[in-house]
C-alpha cells in the first residue's frame, strides 16, 4: 500500500472517527454506533476473473458493528479526490465479496447487511457520475424490471450544510469543515477553534488530499506537539510560508547580484577596450599597450582599431 493511500485511510480507522462518520451520514447525527461496538474488518479479498487468475480487492476501511458478539452491520468507507465513473461495479465487488466471505464463513447464519459510504472531498465540482446500476448498463427492451438495481451513496463532504457538519463530533467534523471553506475560498486559512484529537492523522490527510505538502511538514517541526486546533496549523503554515519566502528571496538576489555583477563586468570590460584602441589610433606602441591594458586587450585594440 502505498503512503499516500495509507495517509487516507489512517484517520478514519479510528474507531471514534468511523463511529461519526456512521452516525453523522446514516443517523442523522444520532449516537447509534459506539466506537466500542466495532471490529476492524477485512479489507482484502480474492476472485477468479475469467482469465482463472485470483485477483485482489481492497477496500479503504471495514468495519463490523457487533453487538453481543452478534454482527449486525459491515460498513466501508471509500475515498475519492475525483468523480470516479467506475465506481458503481467497484463498490458493487467489494459489497457482493463480502456477502460471499460471510457465507463461506458460516453458511447457516443469516449474512450482516453490508453498507458502503463513498466520501467524495473534491472541491471544484460535484459528484458527476451516475449513482445507479441501470443507468451506466444497456439494458435490452423488455429486460429492464428483471435486471436488479444497485446503488452507491456518495456524500460531498464538500457541500456539507452547516447543520451536517455540526452532526460531527471527532475530528471528521474539523475535516468536513476545512473542506467546505477550502471550496468557498481556494485561499481559505484554516481558523476552526475545535480541539484536534488526532493531530498527525489529521495533517496527513489534509497534505494527501488538498495536494499541499505543508500540512505534514508541520509533523517535521519542534512545535509539532504545541498544534491543539486548526488555529495552531495556521500559525504554523505562515511560519513555512514565511521561511520559504525568506530562502526564496536569498536565492533571487543571490542571482541578482550574479546578473549584476556580469552586467556591470561587460560594461566596464568595453570601456577598457575603447580606450585601448583610441590609443592604438594615437600611435601607442604594442608593447605600450600590452603595459597598459594587458596582452588579451591589447591584441583585440589592435584587431578592431
Amino acid at each position: 500500500m502505498s503512503q499516500k493511500d495509507l495517509s487516507e485511510k489512517i484517520l478514519e480507522d479510528y474507531e471514534d472517527v468511523f463511529a461519526d462518520i456512521v452516525n453523522g451520514f446514516l443517523f442523522k447525527g444520532e449516537q447509534r454506533v459506539n466506537p466500542s461496538d466495532l471490529r476492524s474488518g477485512n479489507v482484502h479479498s480474492q476472485y477468479k476473473a475469467d482469465d482463472l487468475k485470483l485477483h485482489e480487492l481492497e477496500r479503504d476501511v471495514t468495519k463490523d458493528w457487533v453487538r453481543s458478539n452478534v454482527r449486525i452491520t459491515v460498513y466501508g468507507l471509500e475515498n475519492q479526490t475525483k468523480p470516479e465513473k467506475n465506481m458503481i461495479p467497484r463498490v458493487f465487488a467489494y459489497e457482493g465479496n463480502s456477502y460471499r466471505s460471510q457465507l463461506l464463513a458460516n453458511a447457516s447464519e443469516i449474512p450482516a447487511p453490508v453498507i458502503t459510504l463513498v466520501l467524495y472531498f473534491g472541491t471544484d465540482r460535484h459528484w458527476s457520475y451516475p449513482k445507479t446500476l441501470k443507468e451506466v448498463i444497456r439494458i435490452p427492451d423488455g429486460l429492464y424490471e428483471y435486471v436488479n438495481d444497485f446503488k452507491i451513496h456518495v456524500f460531498e463532504i464538500a457541500w456539507l450544510s452547516d447543520e451536517e457538519i455540526n452532526r460531527f463530533t471527532s475530528d471528521f467534523r474539523i475535516v468536513a469543515n476545512f473542506f467546505v471553506n477550502k471550496r468557498k475560498n481556494k485561499d481559505y486559512i484554516p481558523d476552526d477553534p475545535m480541539e484536534i484529537d488526532h493531530v498527525d492523522e489529521i495533517l496527513k490527510l489534509l497534505s494527501v488530499m488538498t495536494g499541499d505538502n505543508r500540512y505534514e511538514q508541520i509533523l517535521a517541526t519542534p512545535e509539532k506537539g504545541q498544534v491543539k486546533n486548526m488555529c495552531d496549523v495556521a500559525e504554523r503554515l505562515e511560519k513555512i510560508g514565511i521561511a520559504k519566502g525568506m530562502a526564496e528571496g536569498r536565492a533571487e538576489g543571490r542571482a541578482e547580484g550574479r546578473a549584476e555583477g556580469r552586467t556591470e563586468g561587460r560594461t566596464e570590460g568595453m570601456a577598457v577596450l575603447m580606450a585601448a584602441i583610441k590609443d592604438v589610433r594615437a600611435g601607442l606602441s604594442y608593447e605600450d599597450l600590452v603595459a597598459k591594458y594587458g596582452e588579451e586587450v591589447a591584441k583585440n585594440a589592435l584587431l578592431m582599431k
